[in-house]
């Protein structure tokens, strides 16, 4: 494996011969500053997009900018201390402005990696807006759980409505064992309440600590095998994705 690229670690005339070099795209891990039970720190989903980000840098060469630490974590209330949200209006403005950016370097394949479930929505408002806007921009989603079908099988294996489970669990055990507290591993359990509920509810509303799943069962060795299952899918499909073009070459603004 070769060494990340990192775009806050290149001036701005490695950055213009990196363009000139041929690579056109970023990847943008996107995480969240959110409570994540007693067990694990507000980090979680900042650490699973950014070190996924790195590593399928290292395997396909495509520059990673730096993470936005902050997300769309409204659902998880103010009961537990340590969420802080942004609003998903802000979100959106934030990712449009950055690919913006990129893109008047000539980087017009922008791949947002998410850590946190539900910054989707906003992040896929941002991706209509960019793709209105410029008629030569890419911009993917990918979310961490689900990279490919067997990745969110994994994830999802002790909680439909996971959250702090035993994958993110293992995860943080093998990524960053300095941010979980195994001693509260035991009493951080708690099942998921949301099977055959009709409305969307605040975790508030859902968990008793923040957590559903059951994260007793996770483990570093797990976590080392989830994370080199997510590595490898996420960089066959970006491989792909540096080669792909438009079906059509139609302008967006041109009528007939």
């Amino acid at each position: 494996m070769s060494t990340p690229v990192l775009w806050h670690s290149l001036t701005w005339e490695e950055i213009g011969r990196l363009r000139d070099s041929g690579m056109d795209a970023v990847l943008l891990p996107v995480g969240a500053t959110e409570q994540h039970g007693p067990h694990l720190t507000t980090a979680v989903d900042c650490v699973t997009a950014e070190q996924l980000a790195r590593a399928v840098s290292a395997e396909t060469g495509i520059p990673v900018l730096p993470t936005l630490p902050y997300g769309c974590s409204l659902g998880h209330s103010r009961r537990w201390p340590g969420t802080i949200s942004l609003q998903p209006q802000t979100l959106i403005d934030s990712v449009v402005q950055i690919a913006e950016w990129c893109h008047a370097f000539a980087f017009k394949r922008i791949v947002i990696i998410n850590g946190h479930v539900t910054n989707f929505a906003p992040l896929r408002c941002a991706l209509e807006i960019l793709r209105s806007r410029f008629d030569d921009i890419l911009v993917a989603i990918r979310n961490v759980a689900d990279v490919s079908q067997r990745v969110h099988t994994e994830f999802h294996a002790d909680a439909e409505d996971w959250h702090a489970n035993a994958a993110e669990t293992s995860l943080m055990m093998a990524l960053a064992p300095e941010l979980v507290r195994p001693e509260r591993i035991a009493e951080a359990h708690d099942p998921d309440r949301t099977h055959g509920l009709f409305f969307s509810h605040p975790v508030n509303h859902t968990s008793r600590n923040g957590v559903t799943g059951h994260p007793v069962t996770a483990s570093a060795d797990e976590g080392g095998r989830l994370f080199a299952m997510m590595v490898e899918d996420l960089s066959q499909q970006l491989r792909a994705a540096l080669r792909e073009q438009p079906p059509l070459g139609h302008s967006y603004f041109a009528t007939i």
